[in-house]
C-alpha cells in the first residue's frame, strides 16, 4: 500500500495545478478532477465500501484557522447490538500530496471509541475516514475542509529547538473526580516532540527544501495489551499529538514506542493512576 506513495505524490502534484471548484455538496463537477476513485484503488485495492454514517464519524472545522494544525476527531459509532468491532480507521486527505494521512489500528480489547489528532491540509479538499470492521467490510464517511498551504508551511520551531525536543514523549490521562472502578472509558493523550517535516517546507536561510522526516509508526500499550497503533505520513502535524478514549484493563503502566523515517526509536512508560479501574 505505502509502496505506491510516489504515485500518490505525482498525482497530488498534478492536482495542485488544476482549478478547484465545489458545488453545494462539495462533490466533483465535470470540470473538477476527483482523486477519490483513484485513492480507493491505490490505498484500498478497490475494495467495496458501504455508507459509514452509523459506523464512524469525522469532525473537522469547515474553514481551518491554521492549515498546518487542523484538528480532526474520529469517533466509533457502532450500534450496541452490533457484535462486530472496528479493527482500523484510515484517514485520507484527498488533495494532499500524500493523501493517506494515517491508519489507526485499534487494540482488540481496548474499546477505543475516539481518536483526535492534528493534520496538515494543503488544498480545499474532501477528507475521508474509512473504518474496517472485524468481518472485513469497509465503511466510509467524509467531510470537507477549506484550507491551503498546510504541507509547505514553515515549522513553528527552529531547528535547534526541534532537535532538543526530538523524541520527547509525554503522557496525560484525563479523569473526572467522580471516576471509579465502574466508570468505563477514560481519555488519554500522547505528545511526541518531532518536527514531522513534510518534505515540502523550505529552509528560509538556504532556500532549499527540508527533507521529509516524520514519525511513521506509533504504538501504545496497557502493560502488554495493544491500545492503539498508528502508521503515519507527512500529513500529521509537527509534534504529533494523539488523544484517544479507551477502556482501562487494570494495567499498571502505559507504554509507548514511536519510530521515525530515519530509524530512530523513542520509548517511554508511565505508571497508571488508579490501575484497578
Amino acid at each position: 500500500m505505502l509502496g505506491r506513495h510516489s504515485r500518490l505524490l505525482l498525482v497530488a502534484g498534478l492536482l495542485a495545478a488544476m482549478p478547484f471548484g465545489a458545488g453545494p455538496t462539495h462533490a466533483a463537477t465535470p470540470d473538477t478532477y476527483d482523486p477519490w476513485p483513484g485513492l480507493v484503488q491505490d490505498i484500498f485495492n478497490n475494495r467495496p465500501m458501504d455508507d459509514g454514517a452509523g459506523i464512524v464519524s469525522i469532525e473537522m472545522p469547515y474553514r481551518a484557522e491554521d492549515a498546518a494544525i487542523v484538528p480532526v476527531t474520529l469517533r466509533v459509532k457502532m450500534p450496541p447490538a452490533d457484535t462486530r468491532r472496528v479493527v482500523a480507521i484510515t484517514l485520507v486527505i484527498d488533495q494532499n500530496p500524500a493523501p493517506m494521512a494515517a491508519r489507526f489500528e485499534l487494540g482488540q480489547d481496548s474499546s477505543v471509541s475516539e481518536i483526535s489528532t492534528r493534520v496538515r491540509v494543503n488544498n480545499y479538499t474532501d477528507v475521508h475516514a474509512v473504518a474496517e470492521l472485524s468481518d472485513g467490510k469497509l465503511y466510509m464517511t467524509k467531510t470537507f475542509v477549506k484550507a491551503s498551504g498546510g504541507c509547505s508551511a514553515p515549522a513553528a520551531k527552529n531547528a535547534d529547538e526541534a532537535k532538543a525536543r526530538l523524541g520527547q514523549i509525554r503522557f496525560r490521562q484525563f479523569a473526572k473526580p467522580t471516576d471509579g472502578p465502574q466508570s468505563g472509558a477514560r481519555e488519554a493523550q500522547i505528545m511526541i516532540g518531532h518536527p514531522n517535516n513534510s518534505g515540502l517546507q523550505m529552509d528560509q536561510v538556504t532556500r532549499l527544501y527540508i527533507p521529509a522526516f516524520f514519525i511513521d509508526e506509533l504504538r501504545i500499550w496497557q502493560d502488554d495489551s495493544l491500545v492503539l497503533a498508528m502508521r503515519g505520513g507527512i500529513s500529521i502535524s509537527e509534534d504529533p499529538n494523539i488523544r484517544f478514549s479507551y477502556v482501562p484493563n487494570g494495567a499498571k503502566r502505559i507504554r509507548v514506542e514511536a519510530k521515525d523515517t530515519e530509524g530512530h526509536v523513542f520509548q517511554n512508560e508511565w505508571k497508571v493512576e488508579n490501575p484497578g479501574i
